[in-house]
């Protein structure tokens, strides 16, 4: 996949700024509201700390049709710009392979041929760590390593150097989690998502990482990893979900949560943006009026303060109603 897409031209970079923040949405459908939310408040942490913003299409697992542009799309109804091209991680198999190379000659790579099912009845062991690899393929001889290529392709994986790193972000402060012996490369040969992001994320001088809090149990492990490339730390920023009125996880099966659902059921980009913008929550803009919500990225730069951001999930109860209350 190509894209040929550049954001409209706004004066909110300067060109000497410090690192970038970046948004990287996977093209497997549109973008929900807690999507949209979270790229506002990627941006909205980047510009307001003086960095550039970059986007990236992370398409090395499912793509849908065109929803890599759609998601663009719906960026830009919402205000959100960014500094140069979108970087599309399918082009970019010869920087991953270079990364696995590098660690590769420093011993720090090794075939995994392990099913998920295995590995899930290993971690589900008393003695397992939840979801981590147990390093069943960590130490085979050369023997039993050709025995199992005759059944199936292996991965490969980092023989990871700790079991546990520190990283910080900018909301929980130090976090210490487990580290395990990530996937490198998926045995079909792809590029696995925790090489790929960290690769990225130096290659675009991203050093503000602004996220869902349901990936800071990764964060350790990709730091790991990019210090053992050699790669500049980022700091983190996990952000609360969206949720929805169960509690669970927002997704695109609780109804009309996605901008062209909202737009044919006659809720405006406008409204969506105001209804983000009391979710942070922001305050009012002063207007000839009286006082508005920000309904695009721009106004809600004016009165974005980071230290005042909730920490708690935000609950979207009924996105239509949401939607057409506190319109200005």
């Amino acid at each position: 996949m190509s894209l040929d897409h550049t954001a409209p031209e706004r004066a909110l970079s300067s060109p000497a700024a410090p690192g970038a923040g970046r948004y990287a949405p996977s093209p497997s459908g549109d973008l929900h509201l807690g999507n949209l939310r979270t790229a506002l408040l990627a941006w909205l942490m980047a510009r307001t700390t003086g960095r550039a913003f970059h986007l990236r299409i992370e398409d090395l697992d499912r793509v849908q049709e065109g929803a890599a542009q759609r998601q663009l799309a719906d960026l830009e109804a919402l205000g959100v710009d960014w500094d140069g091209p979108v970087l599309v991680q399918s082009e970019r198999q010869d920087a991953y392979d270079d990364a696995v190379a590098r660690l590769r000659e420093a011993g720090l790579v090794y075939e995994c041929y392990c099913t998920r099912r295995e590995i899930q009845e290993a971690s589900s062991a008393p003695h397992g760590a939840p979801g981590a690899y147990p390093g069943t393929c960590r130490n085979l001889t050369d023997a039993q390593r050709e025995q199992r290529r005759a059944q199936r392709p292996a991965a490969l994986r980092l023989r990871a150097q700790v079991t546990r790193w520190t990283v910080q972000d900018r909301w929980a402060g130090q976090h210490t989690g487990e580290v395990d012996d990530v996937v490198l490369v998926r045995n079909d040969g792809r590029p696995a998502y925790n090489l790929a992001v960290v690769v990225d994320d130096a290659h675009q001088g991203v050093d503000q990482v602004v996220r869902g809090d349901d990936l800071l149990a990764s964060a350790p492990r990709q730091a790991h990893l990019a210090h053992l490339l050699g790669l500049p730390p980022v700091e983190y920023a996990h952000v609360p979900l969206a949720l929805n009125r169960d509690g669970k996880r927002l997704a695109k099966r609780d109804g009309a949560v996605t901008l062209p659902q909202l737009r044919a059921a006659g809720v405006s980009p406008e409204q969506v943006g105001r209804m983000i913008a009391g979710s942070i929550p922001l305050p009012p803009l002063r207007t000839p009026d009286g006082p508005c919500l920000p309904h695009t990225a721009a106004q809600m730069l004016e009165v974005f303060d980071p230290d005042r951001i909730s920490h708690r999930p935000w609950t979207v109860l009924d996105p239509m109603m949401e939607g057409t209350c506190g319109a200005c």
